[in-house]
């Protein structure tokens, strides 16, 4: 009863001191490329893939080209290694992609981007090791009709899949996927 009571005791005075820490935060020291979780679902709502990443912001600076480079391998993203999982298998560019959890990689060119799937998922974003790639192949790019001020992934349903998208400042990128054995 004693270890009970003493543990809610504990429980009440971290919320307290968090709520009274909230209140002489600044906006400065909040992440600034906040974590967000993208799921894609079939028809069925049963769960296909999930991205986790972080989303950081343009802030009127120059994109690509400048803060991330034309020809080299980008986190595609913020902080740690943008993650996906499949829930089932999929086709990406005639491969199969077995279930499980990978890191994504992109090399944003001027006209061009390559996707890249990497098996290792606990390295920081900035640890791309080469060795671990399964998959890399061309993605499509557009223009995109309005500046994107953070950087967002979603997904769109296709009839065997889907596309997932990676929009960012000025540009879009796309990749189709298809679920295997559909």
């Amino acid at each position: 009863m004693k270890n009970l009571i003493l543990t809610a005791l504990v429980i009440v005075s971290f919320f307290s001191a968090t709520a009274q820490d909230q209140s002489s935060l600044s906006f400065s020291s909040l992440d600034q490329s906040p974590l967000d979780v993208v799921m894609y679902r079939d028809a069925n709502q049963t769960a296909i893939a999930r991205v986790i990443y972080s989303r950081p912001s343009k802030k009127d600076r120059e994109i690509f080209g400048q803060l991330v480079p034309y020809n080299e391998v980008w986190r595609t993203g913020a902080n740690e290694a943008t993650e996906i999982a499949f829930y089932k298998d999929v086709i990406i560019n005639n491969k199969i992609i077995k279930a499980g959890s990978y890191s994504i990689y992109t090399i944003p060119g001027e006209d061009q981007w390559s996707f890249i799937l990497n098996t290792e998922t606990t390295q920081s974003g900035t640890e791309h090791d080469p060795e671990k790639d399964i998959l890399k192949c061309d993605m499509q790019t557009i223009p995109s009709p309005q500046e994107i001020e953070s950087f967002s992934i979603s997904f769109m349903e296709q009839s065997n899949g889907a596309i997932l998208f990676l929009g960012w400042d000025e540009t879009i990128a796309s990749l189709e996927f298809e679920i295997a054995g559909s």
